[in-house]
């Protein structure tokens, strides 16, 4: 049932090829440009539309939609006006994505760090990662171009270190037919819980030999040769989907980005992206005044783009690496397809908010499995990722690249649960040696059996709980009342 408060505003997206700079309309499946091979951007042609509201109308406007009981406008697409706007109600797709919260860090955990931070936790997103941003978004744009196309069957399909697949596998499972999901996954590379997702949504899963980088090659070969709505982050309308984590990110700020910073794990590069257009969005229409400052993060394991960046200017040259064993799997890829975006947009974000608004730092395996755990034993959920981003504030602290009056946000990619096997091997010393990760073992948190399992045969109830009484009394050296 369509909704009166559902915008009547309409725009007209185009492809924009990075490197050729040919136009290709929107409605159609394009992942790269078939001129000379390069990624996409979208542009919304009637962009300058929405400049006939102020920046304070837009803020309100954004501020009132967040009460709204239209589920079309709850999630990502309460920022409708800067995501895919030709699309109608019915096409949206909502399962609870974004408004995922910002928890500040806990006041032990802060002082340990030496500048105040807080996590975004996109780990409680419905298929629990950052992912699902972007597919509400692709999904909604394939339901519309379905209809457009009266199309019976589409083959979606990814490759995945985990997350991708989890959310492509649920949303496609949402909304059925004429959408059916197949994903690719590097064999024995994604944990056992981001397994189970596809594979409890239904979705086909097929593995191959080999890391992420190498499916990447698979899937974009099958999109260019045949008909399948390809999801990685070479798809536009994902990195569109991304987008609302800048604005919520705004939004809980109160629009007010004076001396925020952001660390955002670089892995395929898609979200540092998507986080960069929609704050340079927001500041055309006077959403916000001013820029936060965003660093990527990457581990020494697979830097191509801290390589990069850490070269001098007149020196940069691009060059994928190969990537060795990560516990940051979602980031453990050598060949990011969105760099080309990234250089793009970096550009434009320094050339608005000055040659530190976009850096990149590198961490060690260690640094990274050390601040996770750190973290979540103040009460976060922090996943790998987020270790990661926890890992790359405090080496930029050092650095002297950040100062102690500003705040850091970090994201929390997935939620904790997704990696509990690292956390295993963290706390039972049983990392392979190519991680390069030697437990503190003043982290370590094991189980302590009290009774041998025979204690409970043959006994009642209350004898055995006043043993079990005993036992803990004797173990927590407590005093009796």
């Amino acid at each position: 049932m369509a909704h009166a408060d559902f915008p009547a505003y309409r725009g007209r997206m185009e492809y924009v090829c990075l490197d050729c700079g040919a136009r290709h309309p929107g409605d159609s499946l394009l992942y790269t440009c078939p001129q000379c091979g390069g990624v996409f951007l979208l542009e919304n042609l009637d962009f300058d539309k929405l400049k006939e509201r102020s920046g304070a109308e837009w803020r309100e406007l954004f501020d009132a939609r967040s009460a709204s009981r239209s589920t079309a406008l709850r999630g990502i697409f309460r920022f409708y006006e800067l995501l895919a706007p030709l699309l109608d109600e019915d096409d949206i797709v909502y399962l609870g994505e974004g408004i995922t919260p910002i928890i500040e860090a806990a006041p032990a955990l802060r002082d340990r760090v030496g500048v105040p931070f807080a996590y975004k936790n996109d780990g409680q997103n419905p298929s629990a990662s950052f992912k699902d941003r972007g597919m509400a978004c692709a999904f909604s744009y394939l339901k519309w171009l379905c209809r457009r196309n009266k199309w019976d069957e589409v083959l979606t399909v990814c490759a995945s270190t985990g997350d991708t697949s989890a959310a492509a596998a649920l949303y496609a499972s949402y909304v059925g037919a004429p959408l059916k999901s197949v994903v690719l996954l590097p064999h024995g590379k994604v944990t056992p819980q981001q397994l189970s997702q596809p594979l409890g949504s239904g979705a086909t899963v097929l593995e191959l030999p080999g890391v992420f980088d190498d499916c990447m090659k698979v899937v974009e070969l099958l999109a260019e040769n045949y008909r399948v709505a390809l999801l990685n982050s070479k798809n536009s309308w994902r990195i569109l989907g991304q987008e609302s984590y800048a604005y919520e990110t705004a939004q809980w700020y109160g629009w007010d980005m004076t001396d925020l910073c952001l660390f955002v794990p670089i892995g395929n590069a898609g979200n540092i992206t998507a986080i960069m257009c929609g704050f340079l969005k927001m500041l055309e229409l006077g959403i916000i005044t001013s820029l936060p400052r965003v660093f990527g993060v990457q581990s020494e394991h697979a830097d191509p783009v801290w390589r990069y960046y850490d070269a001098p200017k007149d020196a940069r040259h691009w060059q994928p690496v190969t990537v060795t064993p990560s516990v940051a799997q979602a980031a453990m890829i050598g060949n990011p397809v969105s760099f080309p975006r990234v250089r793009k947009l970096a550009e434009m974000f320094t050339e608005k908010g000055g040659e530190g608004a976009f850096q990149v730092v590198r961490v060690t395996e260690q640094q990274i499995m050390d601040a996770m755990i750190v973290a979540n034993r103040h009460g976060h959920i922090a996943c790998t990722q987020g270790g990661e981003c926890l890992a790359g504030l405090m080496n930029a602290k050092a650095l002297g690249l950040i100062s102690n009056k500003e705040h850091a946000v970090l994201d929390a990619t997935a939620h904790a649960l997704k990696f509990a096997g690292f956390q295993d091997m963290y706390f039972n010393d049983a990392f392979p040696a190519e991680y390069g990760v030697t437990p503190d073992k003043s982290l370590a948190n094991k189980p302590e059996l009290l009774l041998p399992e025979s204690a409970r045969k043959g006994r009642e109830v209350a004898e055995f709980a006043r043993m079990g009484a005993d036992a803990v009394a004797d173990r927590l050296s407590l005093q009796k009342k």
